[in-house]
C-alpha cells in the first residue's frame, strides 16, 4: 500500500526552496513539517533536515517531526478514538500493532478498519490508497484526545506545537521550541 512514488519524492524534492522561501517572510514565524519516518533512520533523516533548513536561512523558523514510521501510528496512538471511528476493528489485527516501530503500520491499520484489509486497498490500486488514508484521518482526528495518545512522534509533535504557541516571535539568530 505504499504509495511514496515520484510524487512524495517531488515535494521533498521542493522542501529546500519552500523553505527558504518560508524563511524569508517576515510575516511567518515558524514553520512546521511533519514527514512520515518510512525506514529511514531518525536521527539521520533530522539532521539531514535540519542541515537543509540552515542552509536555506529557514533554520531559526523550522520545527520538523516525524511520524514512525507512518503518520498513521497516530490513529494507533489513541485506541479509544480509533474504537469509536471503527466499532467493528479488528482486534487481532490491532493486537500485531507495535507503537512506534516499522512494521507496515499502513497495511496493519489497513487490517483492523478496512474491510478486506490491506489486501483488498492492494487489490483495487490507485486512487483508492490515498482516498481511505484520508478517509482515516477525517474519522479518527477529530476523536483523539491529544493528552491520552500513546504515539511518541504524536506526543514530540504535540508537545512541540505546545512550546512554538506559548514561544514570543521568533528573531533572527534564534531556533524554534523544538
Amino acid at each position: 500500500m505504499r504509495d511514496g512514488g515520484p510524487k512524495n519524492r517531488t515535494l521533498l524534492n521542493k522542501l529546500p526552496a519552500m523553505l527558504r522561501s518560508g524563511g524569508r517572510q517576515k510575516d511567518i514565524d515558524a514553520m512546521v513539517v511533519i514527514l512520515d519516518s518510512d525506514s529511514n533512520d531518525c536521527v539521520a533523516l533530522l539532521d539531514k533536515l535540519r542541515s537543509v533548513a540552515t542552509y536555506e536561512g529557514a533554520g531559526a523558523k523550522t520545527i520538523f517531526r516525524l511520524a514512525i514510521e507512518e503518520t498513521e501510528a497516530w490513529c494507533f496512538g489513541d485506541p479509544d478514538a480509533l474504537s469509536a471511528a471503527y466499532p467493528a476493528a479488528n482486534n487481532a489485527a490491532f493486537k500485531r500493532y507495535r507503537q512506534d516501530t516499522v512494521c507496515d503500520t499502513c497495511e496493519i491499520l489497513a487490517d483492523t478498519i478496512h474491510v478486506g484489509g490491506a489486501a483488498a486497498i492492494r487489490r483495487t490500486g490507485w486512487p483508492l490508497p490515498g482516498q481511505i488514508k484520508h478517509e482515516w484521518a477525517n474519522r479518527i482526528g477529530p476523536l483523539m484526545n491529544p493528552d491520552a495518545n500513546r504515539s511518541p512522534s504524536f506526543g514530540k509533535l504535540r508537545d512541540g506545537l505546545r512550546r512554538l504557541i506559548a514561544a514570543p516571535a521568533i528573531q533572527p539568530g534564534q531556533t524554534p521550541a523544538g
